[in-house]
C-alpha cells in the first residue's frame, strides 16, 4: 500500500494527446479552470497566458477559462494578464466580508470563488520555460482515472548562479526538511518526489473541503489532509521535465521552512501523530551581519489558515452547496 503513490507516478509525454483528453473533458461533461496566483509577474505572466490560451483554448478547447488572483502588484501585472486575454481578479476583492491576508495560500482559497471549473489547476507565474505540459500533464491523470483528485508536478529545478544555470540543486527545503519530516510521521508521502512544487491540479469536490494554509505551509498541509480524509489512492504525480523560474536565497527558503513548520506541527497534533504541542513561535529569526556585529531580524511568518470554503456562506449560495 505504501508504495502505491509511484504506481500512480506518470512522465507527461503520457497525456500528449490532448485531443484525447478533450474528448474526455466533453464525455465526463466539466469544465477546467486554470490560475495563476500573481505578485509582481509582469514579465512572465504574458508569455504564460499567451501560451496557455493559444494551444489549450483556441487550439484544444481543454481549457474553460485561464485568471490571475492577484495579491495587489505594484508592476503591470494586472494590466498585462488583461491584454492577453485572461480574467483579473485582485485577492483582497474577493470575498471582502472574509478579510484579507497575504500569501499564495490566500490566492488559491479565494480562486474557488470565482473560478468555475469543476476541475481548478494552478501554475505559478514566474515560469521561464513555461509549456503546455504544465498543464495538460496535470490534467491528464483526473480525466483519465475517476479515483484521482488531486495532482502534483515534479520536476528537475536547475540553479541560477553568476555562472550560469546548473542542472539540478533546487528543491533544498523539500530534501533537508520535508521529506526527513514526511518519512517520520507520514511514509506515504514521502514518495512525493517534490511534494512542495507549485503546480498542481484538483477536483473542486476535493479542494473545497480543504483548509488552506495562507502562506508557505498551503502544499504540505494540503497533501496531509488528503491522505487523512481520502487516502493515498487519490494523489498522483507528474514528471514536467524541467521548471526554469526565479530561485530563492537560503534567507528566503528558511522563512518558508518557518512557515512549513508551522503547517506541519499542527497536522501532527490534528491527527493525532504526538502529543501535546506547546504553542508555537510567531517570529522566523534569523542573524543579519552588520560590521562586526550579529543583529537579530525577527520576520513575521503568516500562519493564518483558511477553513475548507464551503464553511463560507458566499461559497455555499454560489455553488448552491
Amino acid at each position: 500500500m505504501a508504495d502505491d503513490l509511484l504506481s500512480r507516478t506518470w512522465h507527461h509525454s503520457k497525456f500528449s494527446d490532448i485531443g484525447a483528453l478533450v474528448a474526455l473533458k466533453e464525455k465526463k461533461n466539466v469544465k477546467i479552470s486554470l490560475a495563476f496566483p500573481t505578485l509582481n509577474e509582469e514579465a512572465t505572466i504574458g508569455k504564460e497566458i499567451l501560451i496557455m490560451r493559444t494551444e489549450l483554448m483556441d487550439r484544444y478547447p481543454l481549457l474553460d477559462e485561464i485568471a490571475i488572483i492577484d495579491s495587489s502588484s505594484k508592476d503591470n501585472t494586472r494590466k498585462v494578464a488583461e491584454q492577453f486575454g485572461a480574467k483579473v481578479f485582485t485577492s483582497r476583492t474577493i470575498l471582502p466580508k472574509c478579510g484579507s491576508f497575504k500569501g499564495k495560500g490566500e490566492n488559491l482559497w479565494k480562486s474557488l470563488y470565482v473560478l468555475e471549473g469543476d476541475i481548478v489547476v494552478w501554475v505559478d507565474a514566474d515560469i521561464s520555460n513555461i509549456s503546455p505540459k504544465f498543464v495538460y500533464g496535470l490534467l491528464g491523470p483526473l480525466l483519465e482515472d475517476d479515483r484521482i483528485s488531486y495532482v502534483k508536478a515534479f520536476y528537475e529545478r536547475p540553479i541560477r548562479s553568476s555562472k550560469g544555470i546548473t542542472s539540478s540543486g533546487g528543491g533544498r527545503v523539500t530534501e533537508i526538511l520535508v521529506r526527513p519530516l514526511f518519512s517520520q510521521f507520514f511514509p506515504e508521502l514521502a514518495r512525493f518526489i517534490q511534494p512542495l512544487s507549485g503546480e498542481y491540479a484538483g477536483r473542486r469536490s476535493l479542494l473545497e473541503r480543504l483548509p488552506f494554509s495562507v502562506g508557505y505551509g498551503v502544499e504540505l498541509g494540503h497533501l496531509i489532509d488528503i491522505l487523512e480524509m481520502d487516502g493515498i489512492e487519490a494523489l498522483a504525480q507528474v514528471d514536467l521535465d524541467m521548471r526554469i523560474h526565479r530561485n530563492q536565497t537560503t534567507e528566503a527558503l528558511g522563512r518558508m521552512s518557518f512557515g512549513i513548520l508551522h503547517t506541519f506541527f499542527e497536522r501532527v497534533q490534528k491527527y493525532g501523530k504526538s502529543g501535546p504541542i506547546s504553542d508555537l513561535g510567531e517570529y522566523h529569526i534569523s542573524l543579519e551581519r552588520s560590521d562586526a556585529e550579529h543583529n537579530v531580524v525577527k520576520t513575521e511568518i503568516s500562519t493564518v489558515e483558511r477553513p475548507p470554503i464551503t464553511t463560507v456562506h458566499e461559497y455555499r449560495t454560489r455553488f448552491k452547496r
